[in-house]
């Protein structure tokens, strides 16, 4: 299904450098995923995304089966056909988004809800979830698992870790390994669930780990503290995933404590709202400082964007609500973080990951440990 190596350790954190060969192609770890959720990446062409270097995206099944259903995925023989994307492709199995609902009923057997498309009722069941993903025909799919609110309590996160280890075990009673599978290790913000879910999830035979349940709006120190003491739990030789998470701070936290792969809608949606992401930091384009900039963007970025076009034409792109703009700045954000996370990867093949660190701090893309992680997955 998937072949993972790890090709350097950085000697002083537990920063990590892979290859991970799926059917559509090997790509090389760390690994920032751009989310098309709707088989899209707001506002780019898959064109543009393998012009940016993007190896493998993310697609997500809850919203697939809602629209355009399996019948219209499975007559184009699969995701890849259907958006046109010969490369990798990861799928949510639609946990996160089915928890945030608030009209839903989590039951053993899997979670009731209405449609938010037409109000029908759907059961969302372990089984569902393999089904929607075999049919989407991703290169790796996710268990069905439970993601709750951080301000729950311990019995029912306890419950909680119960329901999505049998869930993860009927995931992989039913799915015919025609992917990859990976399992979510859950457990609240307590270690010894923590501790519990990973024993149970590395246990059963799934081709790699993510870390669920952080980045929900808990604060920073919490999340590195869940993930330092989670990360350390899973396997070194399979890939490691934490979901939903796409600042430059975060993916330095996570990469340092081992994890490989990230996925967040941050760049795109930032983009569509007027902010760039830079290594001096966030800019906000709509502002009217920039209106008679001639300035790039971010004369750090060699994206076509900030080689071609002014900061002052693209506030007049936003002062005019055109969508070009919003285009403009999702195609720079996206490039800013697959160039941030290629740089990374250098940094620990050359054994300078602290001294990148350190030059984050400096540009102060890393933030002080008071903030609140609010999730953009």
């Amino acid at each position: 299904m998937v072949k993972f190596t790890v090709t350097k350790k950085d000697p002083v954190t537990s920063a990590r450098t892979g290859k991970l060969e799926t059917k559509h192609g090997v790509f090389e770890t760390p690994v920032f995923m751009p989310v098309g959720t709707n088989a899209t990446v707001k506002g780019l062409w898959q064109e543009q995304l393998k012009e940016l270097g993007a190896r493998i995206i993310l697609g997500n099944a809850f919203h697939l089966y809602l629209k355009p259903g399996l019948e219209v995925i499975r007559s184009f023989g699969g995701l890849h056909s259907f958006m046109n994307w010969n490369n990798s492709i990861l799928t949510d199995s639609g946990g996160f988004q089915v928890f945030s609902l608030k009209d839903k009923k989590v039951l053993d057997e899997g979670v009731l809800f209405k449609s938010p498309i037409d109000g029908s009722k759907i059961m969302m069941t372990p089984e569902l979830s393999m089904e929607i993903q075999m049919t989407l025909g991703s290169d790796i799919a996710m268990a069905f698992d439970e993601c709750v609110a951080p301000e729950l309590d311990r019995t029912y996160a306890q419950e909680s870790v119960e329901r999505t280890t049998r869930w993860a075990e009927k995931c992989l009673a039913y799915h015919d390994r025609s992917q990859a599978l990976f399992g979510i290790v859950q457990g609240a913000f307590y270690k010894d669930l923590r501790e519990k879910s990973a024993r149970e999830i590395t246990a059963m035979d799934f081709d790699g780990f993510a870390v669920g349940g952080l980045s929900v709006g808990e604060p920073f120190e919490v999340t590195r503290d869940i993930l330092e003491f989670t990360t350390k739990l899973l396997p070194e030789d399979k890939p490691r995933y934490l979901m939903g998470i796409g600042t430059p701070d975060m993916i330095i936290m996570a990469v340092e404590n081992g994890i490989d792969m990230f996925d967040c809608v941050l760049p795109t949606r930032m983009g569509r709202h007027g902010t760039a992401l830079t290594w001096s930091g966030k800019i906000n384009l709509k502002a009217a400082r920039h209106k008679f900039s001639k300035e790039p963007i971010d004369p750090e970025c060699n994206c076509k964007v900030c080689r071609s076009y002014s900061k002052g034409y693209i506030y007049h792109l936003f002062s005019r609500d055109e969508l070009l703009g919003k285009m403009m700045l999702s195609y720079h954000n996206v490039h800013f973080l697959l160039d941030f996370t290629d740089r990374l990867r250098n940094a620990i093949r050359e054994e300078r990951f602290l001294e990148f660190k350190e030059l984050c701090t400096r540009k102060q893309l890393i933030k002080n440990d008071t903030g609140v992680n609010v999730s953009e997955g």
